[in-house]
């Protein structure tokens, strides 16, 4: 229980994202494909864990203040450092393994982002604004690593969209660090004390507002329309307005965004959402 406590297999939904280029090129189903990018999801799920476990072991005494992460295999003194590098060092070089099973552009994104990461875990984290354009790096990375798996080149407007998403869910996340520094006293990021909840808030606005446009202007450019054959694409819209505005309400109404994938797995409305988005998608592009 420990262990898997530790590798965070709940967190590896983030690397959905590698299905993302195959998906919209309409080649997703197709066998080959299909097993070729779920080798590319498993290869980022065991890097991703691999990274983790580095930033456990990097903010051990920072969580054992934490009100939640204090119960972390590491902080709670569950698992000992020792064993978690070996483990952390059996995951990385298992996914760099791994990803040579799909080609060598794709490990190259895999060790970026593993390169990347690990210096976000010895410092990088801590530079205001810069911690949170990583993470956002790093859900790019993922996307275009599927591209590279299947030779799908992304359009311009996506990569964008990916990059204001992630960094939306980024801030979102910030914005209850700050929370919780504001109500114990304790700063869970060096990074906090450049931030306060004015600056968050109007980060997270201006974010999610550039999101919808790029997205609208996406199912709108002639690139997409003619490869989709589909000129209504820009209906999809509203599942994203809707997505956006449940999401704004957890964060600004609710207070509740400490974590991404926990409200992914339990609001019902986000659910929906997507859902009925990723349904549209499927319905334009393979019925």
């Amino acid at each position: 229980m420990e262990l898997i406590k530790l590798i965070r297999p709940q967190q590896w939904v983030k690397n959905l994202f590698v299905f993302i280029a195959p998906f919209f090129a309409g080649i997703l189903f197709q066998k080959e494909i299909f097993i070729d990018t779920a080798i590319g999801f498993v290869a980022f799920s065991l890097a991703a864990s691999s990274i983790y476990i580095l930033n456990d072991i990097r903010d051990v005494e920072a969580d054992r203040a934490h009100p939640t992460k204090k119960n972390r295999p590491i902080a709670s003194g569950k698992i000992s450092n020792t064993l978690a590098i070996v483990i952390m060092l059996v995951l990385g070089i298992s996914a760099i393994a791994i990803s040579t099973l799909t080609n060598s552009y794709f490990t190259g994104i895999l060790a970026t982002y593993i390169i990347i990461n690990v210096a976000y875990c010895f410092g990088l984290k801590h530079v205001s604004i810069l911690d949170m354009v990583l993470i956002s790096f790093g859900f790019v990375l993922r996307t275009v690593g599927g591209g590279v798996i299947v030779d799908v080149v992304l359009t311009q407007w996506l990569v964008i969209i990916i990059f204001l998403l992630s960094l939306f869910l980024a801030l979102a996340k910030r914005r209850d660090d700050i929370l919780i520094f504001i109500e114990s006293g304790n700063s869970i990021r060096k990074s906090s004390s450049k931030y306060n909840m004015e600056f968050i808030n109007s980060a997270i606005t201006m974010v999610s507002t550039t999101l919808i446009v790029a997205y609208l202007m996406y199912t709108i450019s002639d690139e997409v329309v003619e490869r989709m054959n589909f000129e209504y694409l820009y209906f999809t819209g509203l599942f994203v307005i809707l997505g956006v505005l449940r999401y704004l309400q957890k964060t600004l109404v609710e207070n509740d965004s400490s974590s991404p994938v926990r409200v992914l797995y339990t609001d019902r409305f986000i659910q929906l959402t997507l859902i009925l988005w990723g349904l549209s998608y499927f319905l334009i592009l393979y019925i």
